[in-house]
């Protein structure tokens, strides 16, 4: 470990550019980056520069450690009442014979397919549909939860819940109760795309705000629940657009302490109304991780998603501060192939993500939703 401290410190010493230096000094001593620091991190740094600095700080969190877990999706409509610019996923109401709509029952016997499955999460997100409403899903998470008491059930982005505690006349606080008394778990950390309303109002203007977003998630760490948090990158937003984002996530996270993990995502241009913006390189993708990974410095873990990033690019995440690269995710999901993703059907199964992880001589662990480890490989 010391040869390690000593070659970080000497890339630090060799910077030419004195305010990188400084915020490299800042990393090693584990002082909190301004905004400005990121900003400058993303328009000067190199991506060795950041790596290397991400890389020290991962393993100074996790050593070696990369975590997965065993999770299935279901995904109950992709009819939605809203139009997001850059999604491939979902059909509009008016179009509604196009997409899917799963009954209570259906969606259930999902859950019982995996009935003599080492699962651990069920990871349940879809459109927002007018008729799925707040009692349609209290009654779905009971009827899960009466089934598989100790399957996690982490769901709902706050578009959907916004939609549905406005629609049932509730305030938030009063909403995520009902929901977590039903067996709601945790909330993944999907919605958030860019909070700037700037280019909130270029690509998702109809749906919830950033208040409303980091409310909903408030609410529920007040309730003891955990959260994860994503951030859309890579179309039309500017370096401060990602750092504003990042630093009104770090705030919140001061306050309740209640993100798991952050998660960058990757803009996907197929089958969209972006289809003109040019997607971001592999190069800006890592950078992005890195520069995360020294941002959010009080987000205990940061996860790439495989399925968007192509397994082989998930792997080099592994050198560039990420600790987890989310789960065996079984194949019948499809809001990944058809939001462009590098797997057309993206499925894993745990010997393949083991081997994937152990490849970059990196530990392999298996997680629960709230990172208990599951077994060590």
């Amino acid at each position: 470990m010391h040869s390690a401290i000593t070659g970080i410190q000497t890339l630090v010493q060799q910077q030419q550019n004195s305010d990188l230096q400084n915020i490299g000094h800042k990393v090693l001593s584990n002082e909190r980056l301004t905004m400005d620091d990121g900003v400058l991190l993303f328009e000067q740094a190199s991506l060795s520069y950041v790596g290397a600095l991400a890389n020290w700080v991962r393993e100074q969190k996790h050593g070696s450690v990369t975590y997965f877990n065993r999770n299935f999706h279901i995904e109950p409509t992709n009819v939605c009442v809203f139009s997001c610019a850059f999604c491939a996923y979902s059909k509009l109401y008016a179009h509604r014979e196009e997409g899917w709509e799963l009954s209570i029952q259906q969606m259930l016997d999902i859950v019982k397919s995996y009935d003599n499955q080492p699962v651990t999460e069920v990871h349940i997100v879809g459109g927002v549909h007018p008729k799925m409403n707040l009692a349609f899903f209290t009654e779905l998470l009971q009827a899960i939860k009466a089934h598989r008491p100790q399957l996690h059930i982490k769901a709902f982005t706050p578009v959907e819940l916004d939609y549905m505690f406005k629609k049932a006349k509730v305030s938030i606080e009063e909403g995520m109760r009902l929901a977590h008394e039903a067996g709601l778990d945790s909330l993944p950390g999907g919605g958030a795309e860019i909070f700037h309303p700037d280019i909130r109002q270029q690509i998702c203007n109809d749906k919830v705000d950033a208040e409303g977003w980091l409310a909903i998630h408030k609410a529920a760490h007040k309730l003891g629940m955990h959260s994860n948090a994503t951030m859309l990158y890579g179309h039309i937003e500017s370096y401060w657009h990602r750092v504003h984002h990042m630093e009104q996530l770090r705030l919140l996270q001061d306050e309740t302490g209640g993100f798991n993990t952050f998660i960058p995502l990757k803009f996907r241009n197929k089958d969209n109304d972006m289809s003109h913006v040019a997607e971001s390189s592999v190069v800006e993708d890592m950078r992005m991780y890195a520069i995360a990974r020294l941002y959010m410095d009080n987000f205990p873990h940061l996860k790439a998603y495989w399925p968007m990033l192509g397994r082989q690019n998930a792997q080099l995440t592994l050198s560039f501060g990420v600790n987890d690269i989310d789960g065996t995710i079984d194949d019948t999901t499809k809001i990944y192939s058809m939001a462009g993703s590098e797997e057309q059907s993206p499925a894993m199964t745990t010997n393949e993500l083991v081997s994937l992880i152990q490849q970059v001589k990196r530990v392999p662990v298996e997680r629960d939703t709230l990172y208990g480890v599951v077994k060590q490989y």
